[in-house]
């Protein structure tokens, strides 16, 4: 468990001592769910920086009518939705049921702000992570500029789900695409098929498979 923690992207760079050290003087919760349990409803607040220590755990956001839907599988060590442990919001905005047996690590908001304290590295960690979803989304918004419609596809994934998401499928009509782009049928099917040729994604009808983030993540950086 401790080489766990260790990986976890809000304790890189921490020495075992002060990992041990943490461990005895705040609450860390260690809850094991069955295959298929709820762990997290969307709406629900967020109280505790959750993390998939063991197993798997698949997270769906969707709108408020379920027409659209992206979910993702998170597997050990990863955070759930960090970025709304603080700030205006913070509420999960996505459900999260766990695939197989499935470990979660809970600390509530109080014991992490003591510890963000006690070492700057805790603090640096968390920063980075927030810094790197921020410059994500200016330089997802600057491609948009571009006119490139495969560009616009691929923001909406890439925002809509974390870092290290795998198994990513979105849900959702193509005719509810041609909307929520403004786009064309042909033009729309056009992007898609050309995004599948370079093996970015498959698609259907009702639905888009992501072959790999950071594929995605590449083409909005060119």
């Amino acid at each position: 468990m401790f080489q766990t923690l260790m990986q976890m992207p809000l304790f890189h760079g921490v020495s075992y001592n002060k990992l041990s050290e943490i461990l005895g003087k705040h609450r860390f919760h260690f809850i094991k769910y069955a295959d298929n349990d709820k762990i997290i409803s969307a709406g629900d607040l967020c109280t505790h920086l959750s993390t998939v220590v063991s197993g798997k755990a698949r997270m769906t956001v969707a709108n408020a009518d379920g027409r659209v839907k992206i979910s993702q599988t998170l597997e050990a060590p990863e955070p759930i939705a960090p970025d709304f442990f603080f700030g205006r919001t913070t509420r999960y905005p996505a459900s999260v049921i766990s695939l197989g047996v499935c470990g979660i690590m809970q600390i509530e908001k109080k014991d992490y702000i003591e510890i963000i304290n006690s070492d700057r590295v805790f603090l640096f960690n968390y920063l980075n992570m927030l810094s790197m979803n921020a410059q994500l989304s200016t330089d997802g918004v600057l491609a948009l500029t571009s006119g490139d419609l495969r560009k616009r596809i691929a923001y909406w994934i890439v925002a809509l789900t974390q870092l290290n998401g795998k198994d990513i499928v979105m849900e959702c009509r193509q005719r509810d695409l041609y909307s929520v782009f403004g786009v064309p049928r042909q033009s729309l099917t056009a992007a898609l098929t050309e995004m599948k040729e370079a093996g970015l994604l498959d698609f259907s009808p009702s639905s888009i498979e992501v072959n790999d983030r950071r594929q995605l993540l590449d083409l909005l950086g060119s």
